[in-house]
Order: structure tokens, then C-alpha cells, then sequence
């Protein structure tokens, strides 16, 4: 696949770690991947990057992911863009929160790295249909 096929992922993700784990499991795979810290630079960079998909961290630094997945969600150019919360929040009702501020589905953190990448080609996969 050549660069301008591949599916561009924003990982939103204040952990450095997290962060660089998702980015180099996907990044190994046909995928772009674009990592940044909190919510107000997703936001900033939306337009300019395009992503396919995003992954959200839900406990962020500045507002939490439920807040910045509603603001996307806001934007009519967004509105059908799969986001996935990719979180630690694995309490019951967790997933559910996550889902009623509008994504698209849920991961939980630790990541499996082996089936990570599978996971998100069939998130990508239902959303391009």
C-alpha cells in the first residue's frame, strides 16, 4: 500500500509510554499514525492531519476524552468519523459513558499487541462501508 493509501489514526494519549506503544504496534503495520498529548491539540489539528480514525484516551490532562469526543462530534466534518476509546476506564458503566459521548467502540488499556491491529482494521473496515 502506498503512503497516501494508508489510513492516518490520531492517538490522543498523555501517557508517553501508551502513546508510544500504540504508535509503534500500528506505525509496523499499513497504517499512519500521528500521536499527540491532550485534547485542545487533537482539536487544533484536526483539519490539518484528516484522520480515518482516532483513538481516545478517556482520563486526559486538560479536558477528559468524553468532552473532547463531544466537541469532534459537534463538528459536522466529524460527525462520522470512528473514534474509539482506548482507555484504563474498565469499570462497569465505563464502556457505556464512553459510548453515549459518541464513540464508536471501546478498548481497553493494556493494549494485546497481537490482536490490536486486527481490532482496528475491522473498526475501520465497518466504518468505511
Amino acid at each position: 500500500m502506498d503512503e497516501k493509501n494508508r489510513p492516518l489514526i490520531l492517538v490522543i494519549e498523555d501517557n508517553d509510554d501508551n502513546r508510544r506503544l500504540v504508535i509503534k504496534v500500528l506505525g509496523s503495520r499499513d497504517y499512519e499514525v500521528v500521536g499527540v498529548t491532550d485534547g485542545r491539540q487533537a482539536l487544533a489539528r484536526l483539519d490539518s492531519i484528516r484522520p480515518d480514525l482516532i483513538l481516545m484516551d478517556i482520563n486526559l490532562p486538560d479536558m477528559d476524552g468524553y468532552e473532547v469526543t463531544r466537541q469532534i462530534r459537534r463538528q459536522k466534518d466529524f460527525a462520522q468519523l470512528p473514534i474509539v476509546a482506548l482507555t484504563a476506564h474498565a469499570m462497569v458503566g465505563d464502556e457505556e459513558k464512553s459510548l453515549a459521548a459518541g464513540c464508536n467502540a471501546y478498548i481497553t488499556k493494556p493494549i494485546n499487541v497481537r490482536t490490536f491491529p486486527q481490532t482496528i482494521a475491522a473498526i475501520l473496515k465497518e466504518h468505511r462501508s
